[in-house]
């Protein structure tokens, strides 16, 4: 009995996701029963599909077992960012080892109205001054001190053509700063924000900024906003609002204060004495150090010499950076850090995790195989593209490098939303880091373009180009880039035909009759007759043939044209036989060149 009573109580852990198969074999019972279980918990799945842990926990705990979360991380699997967020949620729910941690800041807003000045005088730095164009074209994270409290900003574009990087900054935030120009209220992007802070139900605070203007309206702000289902505590909302101007500095202790009111509100902790898991913010190749990846520590602690994996990427970790670049050993929860000694630049939203020898070797063979399969999977939608009729779908092929992975992903973005139905852009090459010859010959290959955003060509690079005749276009501002990119595109439009219709004219004699023209004369009913000018041959209201006006005479002497009312003769170039009561009608028709 007591034998039995121990089978009954066997803990098992199960993690947030896992198949039906995986399943029956945690529990060491036949499929059959577990779905039969399922089936009386009015739950179908067949042995293949995914039940997440609640549903799991319910069956696993019917057929006699006690359950737990398993928030760690299988020895074959590439953490997923969403997976990463949901380990992070049930960790500071459930897990060991907790400890305070600071909290993560994200301040969104609408473009101009004045984020990233507010940043800049949080962090007492010259961003705002530097930036190409007057837009924050990347992300990046840093910390500041309030009360001897630790603050983690995180720094995301308010363009509109920037919303997957403000969405995944809003993703990765524990705490939203929404930032309203108190003379302009909410616009497009504020909207957009908003939406995003509902779906993800952050924390947010309100700044309704500019309040120096003299034409600021901080009521207006408010209304708009409780409009929109933000209600701030002063309208009997729980939502904190701080009326600052970030250019005087104003209110900004106050806002800071704000932060951490919430921050304790949320009870904010992490495992520090886990291994690290970080989320990758920015990366670019340094022609010194190599790639190097801005990253944020979300739980646990990345330590130098750890072996680390992100997205297709691995390496040991060399050398660890603090966001003012002062070298550092560790880095813990809630850190923003620079890390050196991957192999190659990540992508922005990878995940950081670390590796132990075995997982090492698994991961590694997982990620050549996924390698493998996107390499057929590109040939073969290379394939699909070929077989496209050339005529309805032509291609503007180019190698876009950029300076980090967080402007290659933002001008991909923007460029996606070019709408063209005859003109697709295909990427032959994509990268970070300098424009070099081997950029060169890939585009040598399909006469691609070579675009470079804050990335310069080599000598060498720009010498084979002029001998290969490829053009090089280098910007350091994502729009003139853009722009660029559209103007080729355009290029590649056929032209639009316009026509416009000059009169009509009544056949009433054939004069001659030849093998490629004939003479005519008729009466103009209706606007013109001009000289060259085209012609339709009309009988019985049906268009019969096409041709050009190649001469005009009106009482026997040349004319350019003849108007409404008169007769005239006229010679008529084309293949058509035209017949006595047939309507010609003369019109014209102009190219032009069309921009996307």
């Amino acid at each position: 009995m007591q034998e039995q009573d121990s089978k009954i109580k066997k803990a098992i852990k199960i993690p947030p996701l896992i198949t039906v198969k995986k399943f029956s074999e945690l529990l060491n019972l036949s499929v059959s029963q577990v779905i039969s279980e399922l089936i009386r918990n009015k739950v179908m799945a067949t042995i293949n599909e995914e039940i997440d842990f609640e549903t799991a926990s319910i069956i696993a705990q019917d057929l006699g077992f006690e359950t737990e979360e398993d928030l760690e991380i299988s020895d074959s699997e590439v953490l997923s960012l969403e997976k990463l967020l949901e380990i992070c949620k049930k960790e500071s729910q459930s897990g060991k080892n907790l400890e305070p941690r600071p909290p993560i800041v994200t301040i969104l807003g609408h473009v101009d109205h004045g984020k990233t000045t507010l940043l800049d005088n949080i962090r007492k730095s010259s961003v705002a001054s530097e930036e190409a164009g007057g837009i924050t074209q990347s992300i990046s994270a840093y910390q500041v001190k309030k009360r001897n409290q630790t603050i983690t900003f995180i720094d995301t574009p308010g363009h509109e053509a920037f919303s997957a990087m403000r969405e995944r900054g809003v993703s990765i935030a524990d705490i939203a700063i929404l930032v309203v120009a108190a003379d302009d209220g909410v616009r497009p992007q504020t909207e957009e924000v908003i939406s995003y802070l509902k779906e993800k139900k952050i924390p947010v605070i309100v700044a309704v900024n500019k309040i120096d203007k003299p034409e600021a309206n901080p009521q207006r702000v408010k209304q708009e906003l409780s409009e929109r289902d933000i209600l701030i505590e002063e309208w009997g909302g729980k939502i904190i609002c701080n009326e600052i101007s970030a250019k005087q500095n104003t209110g900004i202790d106050q806002l800071l204060e704000s932060v951490l009111l919430v921050a304790e509100v949320e009870n904010l902790r992490a495992d520090s004495k886990r291994d690290g898991l970080a989320v990758v913010l920015e990366s670019h190749l340094d022609s010194h150090k190599g790639p190097v990846s801005t990253v944020l520590v979300k739980t646990g602690t990345l330590k130098t010499g750890q072996d680390i994996t992100t997205g297709s990427v691995w390496g040991r970790i060399k050398k660890i950076e603090d966001f003012t670049g002062k070298n550092i050993n560790s880095a813990g929860p809630s850190v923003p850090a620079t890390l050196i000694g991957l192999n190659g630049t990540p992508d922005v939203n990878d995940t950081i995790q670390v590796m132990d020898k075995k997982m090492s070797v698994r991961l590694k063979s997982k990620i050549e195989a996924e390698k493998t399969i996107t390499a057929k999977k590109e040939a073969s939608r290379k394939k699909i593209y070929e077989a496209i009729d050339k005529n309805k779908i032509k291609k503007l092929d180019i190698v876009l490098k950029a300076d980090s992975q967080g402007s290659l992903e933002a001008i991909k973005q923007i460029i996606s939303s070019i709408g063209s139905k005859e003109v697709a852009v295909e990427y032959i090459k994509t990268g970070v880091g300098s424009i070099t010859e081997s950029d060169v010959k890939i585009a040598q290959s399909s006469n691609a373009v070579i675009f470079g955003f804050n990335a310069a060509a080599t000598s060498v690079a720009k010498r084979i180009a002029e001998e290969s005749g490829i053009k090089i276009k280098s910007f350091d501002i994502i729009y003139e880039l853009v722009e660029s990119v559209k103007d080729e595109m355009s290029e590649m439009l056929p032209p639009e035909i316009i026509r416009t219709d000059l009169g009509a004219l009544k056949v009433l004699e054939i004069f001659k009759n030849g093998k490629r023209d004939m003479i005519v004369g008729g009466k103009v009913t209706k606007g013109k007759a001009v000289k060259k000018c085209e012609i339709e041959v009309k009988r019985d209201k049906e268009i019969i043939g096409k041709g050009m006006l190649a001469n005009l005479q009106q009482n026997k002497n040349n004319v350019e044209e003849v108007k409404q009312g008169h007769e005239c003769g006229i010679t008529f170039e084309g293949k058509t036989k035209i017949e006595k009561g047939d309507t010609l009608v003369f019109y014209k028709e102009e190219e032009k060149k069309r921009k996307l």
